[in-house]
Order: C-alpha cells, then sequence, then structure tokens
C-alpha cells in the first residue's frame, strides 16, 4: 500500500494549515491589485490577517489576548 502524497496537511495543527492556505492564495498580489496597504504605517495586511485569524481561532476576546497568545 503506497502512501498518499496529495494530503500535505495531515499533522500540522489547523493555524498552520490556514497560513498555508493563505501562502497558496498568493496574499500580496490582491493586497496590490486593491491598494490594501496604501496607507499603512508599520502592520502591513498579510501580518494582520495573520493576527486576526490567531485571534478568531483562538477565540480570543482582546488585543492583549493576541498578543500574549502569539
Amino acid at each position: 500500500m503506497g502512501k498518499n502524497t496529495e494530503i500535505k496537511l495531515v499533522g500540522q495543527p489547523i493555524f498552520k494549515q490556514a497560513i498555508n492556505l493563505i501562502d497558496a492564495i498568493n496574499v500580496s498580489s490582491l493586497v496590490k491589485k486593491h491598494g490594501a496597504d496604501h496607507y499603512y504605517k508599520t502592520f502591513k495586511a498579510k501580518p494582520q490577517l495573520v493576527t486576526m485569524l490567531f485571534g478568531v481561532l483562538s477565540r480570543c476576546d482582546s488585543m492583549t489576548e493576541i498578543c500574549e497568545g502569539l
């Protein structure tokens, strides 16, 4: 019986799987297309997306909880 090589996400935490899917979508091209980083100061679109996903998946109630969790 051969090993199934199509399933690449087995054994990884859910958060890492979500980040890998974000990388596959190519967020940087979407950011450029829509000008999402036009007025940013220090917090660009992709790190903000990762941070907000972490907050949602961790069920954080405040930015303090997100900062402590990361």
